[in-house]
């Protein structure tokens, strides 16, 4: 039996953003701000142009997450954000660039 911890507060955010954030290294900073401020889960390209990230832990680091997510990197520029919340699972140990 595997036993998953959470973080008190865990929160689970998923995110579809919408602008010009293809081609602006949009993964790769978002990769460095979760890292450093240990939030976990994943970000990937679209096929339609939009990114899709999907954000676990304590919740203000998620919500600190999501601002910045509404900025960006500097060549991006961030139109829209969809934004769902979920339950947590703790399935993460890491943030990764998926595709």
């Amino acid at each position: 039996m595997n036993i998953v911890l959470l973080p008190v507060m865990a929160v689970r955010v998923h995110l579809w953003i919408t602008g010009c954030v293809q081609g602006v290294w949009f993964r790769s900073r978002t990769c460095d701000q979760a890292v450093k401020l240990g939030v976990k889960g994943w970000v990937k390209n679209l096929p339609d142009g939009r990114v899709e990230m999907l954000l676990e832990g304590e919740k203000d680091k998620v919500e600190q997450m999501v601002q910045w997510c509404r900025r960006g990197p500097p060549l991006a520029r961030v139109d829209h954000i969809d934004q769902t919340v979920e339950t947590p699972t703790g399935e993460f140990i890491d943030f990764l660039i998926t595709g």
